[in-house]
């Protein structure tokens, strides 16, 4: 399985790693991804979302809610 977001798609970044001489080699860095419950086109799935994606849907929620109570 690979490690993207389902929701925006971010994928793993590469780059070099630095020691204190200066010397690169590569690296990866992975995207923090989360498995999250969630329904989708009415049923309910296991999906795996970056957290910065997961949080930003949490907030989005909430405010949904408050407009709706008041």
């Amino acid at each position: 399985m690979s490690r993207v977001c389902a929701v925006s798609g971010k994928k793993a970044m590469s780059g070099n790693k630095r020691s204190h001489s200066l010397r690169a080699t590569r690296r990866k860095w992975n995207v923090n991804l989360q498995k999250v419950h969630m329904i989708v086109d009415g049923k309910p799935q296991t999906v795996k979302i970056s957290a910065r994606a997961l949080k930003t849907l949490k907030g989005k929620a909430a405010k949904a809610a408050k407009v709706q109570e008041g």
